[in-house]
């Protein structure tokens, strides 16, 4: 697979990015499973890795730090990116959500979870989520320091508007590199919102999970979803392909980098090779339409 810069600065990564949000049960997080599935998208070309400290709780992150460690694998050959951000609620209200990207918490998360991925730094250090809370300056002061320090490379957001996302860029000398959004034939509002014009005035490139919005693409049943699969299946035919293949080009072709989250291998490798589809104008455009 083809290696790209994700912007201007770099670095640079596999063309389709595979994460590990799905892997919540202790069905999928254990080593073995981890290191099958981190081999298997090395064979694929697929070296980025997409992480979060809220991923199964770290336990992701630890696994994976784990099969690296145990592996043949050199760590300049992987790129490793994590996020911070989403907190649990202590008590009784454990399985609920709050914000907090104060620059104690973010300083904290990057240390636990280098000590989990077993590195000495992070290529993609992510703000996993917009804390309305949250002090700028002081928040852009923390990753300066970690950067100087050497723990992240460089830095992204995700889930940011292009307000919040300009608002942290005012605080820092170093460009965010991306932005981690969802985006897919049902669900293109960061088209339609500028958050994609902006991260491309940026010269950077989004990164793009959900690429078949959770599986709706392929077996919804609502009148959207049928529409856009009907699409779908004619430009599959086209171009001798599958619909999940089409979904990812479509991607592709806006300039954004997929994030693959199945565990299935099939699914990953469909996935994987869309990189190498080229939909034309016309193609892009009559899928798009059936969002309409």
């Amino acid at each position: 697979m083809e290696k790209i810069y994700i912007s201007e600065s770099g670095p640079e990564v596999s063309a389709a990015i595979y994460s590990f949000w799905r892997y919540s049960t202790a069905a999928l997080a254990n080593q073995k499973k981890i290191e099958d599935i981190v081999n298997y998208n090395l064979e694929l070309g697929v070296n980025t890795f997409d992480h979060s400290d809220n991923y199964f709780d770290g336990k992701i992150e630890e696994l994976f730090g784990k099969a690296l460690a145990s592996s043949s694998i050199k760590r300049e050959d992987v790129i490793i990116s994590t996020k911070a951000g989403i907190r649990k609620f202590s008590g009784k209200n454990k399985k609920a959500e709050y914000y907090d990207l104060t620059a104690e918490h973010i300083t904290k998360s990057v240390n636990d979870s280098l000590k989990r991925l077993k590195t000495d730094y992070i290529d993609i250090f992510l703000l996993e989520h917009y804390d309305p809370l949250y002090n700028a300056e002081e928040t852009a002061s923390a990753l300066t320091k970690l950067l100087i320090n050497g723990k992240i490379k460089f830095i992204g957001v995700s889930n940011f508007n292009v307000f919040q996302h300009r608002l942290l860029a005012s605080h820092l000398s170093q460009p965010i590199i991306t932005n981690h959004l969802e985006l897919n034939l049902l669900q293109t509002a960061a088209i339609d919102d500028g958050r994609l014009d902006f991260i491309k005035e940026q010269y950077s490139k989004p990164m793009a999970y959900a690429p078949l919005a959770g599986g709706r693409i392929l077996s919804g049943k609502d009148k959207k979803a049928i529409k856009v699969r009907k699409a779908l299946t004619e430009v599959a035919k086209k171009h001798n392909i599958n619909i999940e293949q089409a979904a990812v080009a479509w991607l592709h072709k806006l300039g954004a980098l997929p994030i693959i989250g199945s565990p299935d291998k099939k699914r990953i490798k469909n996935a994987a090779t869309a990189y190498a589809i080229k939909l034309s104008n016309e193609d892009w455009y009559h899928l798009y339409n059936a969002t309409k």
